[in-house]
């Protein structure tokens, strides 16, 4: 199982950390999806391979920002 570790700007609160994890929890390849907002981080456990890329629209669509 892989993991992926996304750097994000914008979550300043729990209620940040859950609509980051309620959308990518949606998504069929994610398994587990843990939002940090005093880290700014997503840590991402995959069931299968899945562009990251998608991952990072996601995060972008609700209004935060991933850092390259």
């Amino acid at each position: 199982m892989e993991k992926i570790i996304i750097k994000v700007n914008g979550m300043v609160c729990g209620g940040c950390e859950k609509r980051v994890k309620n959308a990518l929890e949606n998504i069929e390849e994610i398994k587990k999806v843990d939002a940090n907002h005093k880290k700014g981080t997503v840590t991402i456990s995959l069931k299968n391979d899945i562009e990251t890329r998608i991952i990072e629209e996601k995060i972008e669509d609700l209004g935060f920002e991933v850092v390259k």
